[in-house]
């Protein structure tokens, strides 16, 4: 059975699972304005624009062309559909996305169907493109994963469910800032917060909104770690 309240934690697993998160977040965090973290953070973008079209499929819409740009933003073109559930859940998928990375890490057979499973993302996305940058965002990351996959799986380097966590950790803090920087410091009229407060009905303007999709995101943080220590429990 679960272990739901987490009795005698922390074995030695759960504190390196823990230990690796707060490196991360230390390491990305220093390295924030650097170049070195910019394919992680457009991989965020992408799974924001992601999260746009599948809400798009999924109510019957049609999906036009992805953008992603290099200025970490993106574009998704859509037709048809529900808006106002098409327009959060670029910000709570990627949110999401997020969090089921940092828990495919926690098992070296869930660690390579994320990989095999971002990779056909990646590959479904090339097709729609309508950018170069994005197509090869999308080349270029299903090469490093084809990569780490061969490093995992023929030589002694076991790095594919850090990579996987790093990434998870990656998308989940960029997605809180982004959050933040678009919808809570400053306010864009274009942005999904804005164009959401305009359709619903609720007395919430789109620094609101923007506030409420922040604690979610954030709550699927903090549930993924700690869903995490059960799972490794």
């Amino acid at each position: 059975m679960a272990n739901w309240e987490l009795k005698h934690c922390c074995k030695h697993d759960q504190v390196a699972f823990l230990t690796t998160i707060g490196v991360f977040t230390v390491a990305i965090l220093l390295l924030w304005r650097t170049f070195l973290l910019t394919p992680f953070k457009l991989i965020t973008v992408f799974l924001h624009e992601a999260s746009h079209a599948i809400a798009c499929k999924l109510t019957c819409g049609q999906v036009e062309g992805i953008q992603v740009h290099a200025d970490e933003g993106g574009v998704t073109q859509t037709r048809g559909g529900i808006y106002w559930l098409i327009l959060p859940a670029g910000y709570l998928g990627s949110s999401f996305w997020g969090m089921v990375l940092i828990l495919a890490s926690t098992n070296l057979v869930s660690a390579r169907i994320a990989a095999g499973c971002l990779a056909v993302a990646l590959l479904i996305v090339l097709f729609v493109a309508k950018n170069w940058l994005l197509r090869g965002l999308c080349i270029g990351f299903i090469i490093f994963l084809a990569v780490i996959w061969v490093l995992q799986e023929y030589t002694k380097l076991k790095i594919l469910r850090y990579i996987i966590l790093f990434i998870g950790v990656m998308n989940s803090l960029f997605s809180i800032y982004d959050i933040y920087d678009d919808t809570i410091s400053r306010r864009v009229n274009s942005s999904d917060a804005e164009k959401f407060a305009e359709l619903c009905p609720c007395p919430c303007n789109g620094v609101g909104w923007g506030v409420i999709w922040g604690l979610i995101s954030l709550m699927f943080l903090c549930g993924s770690m700690y869903l995490g220590l059960v799972i490794l429990s």
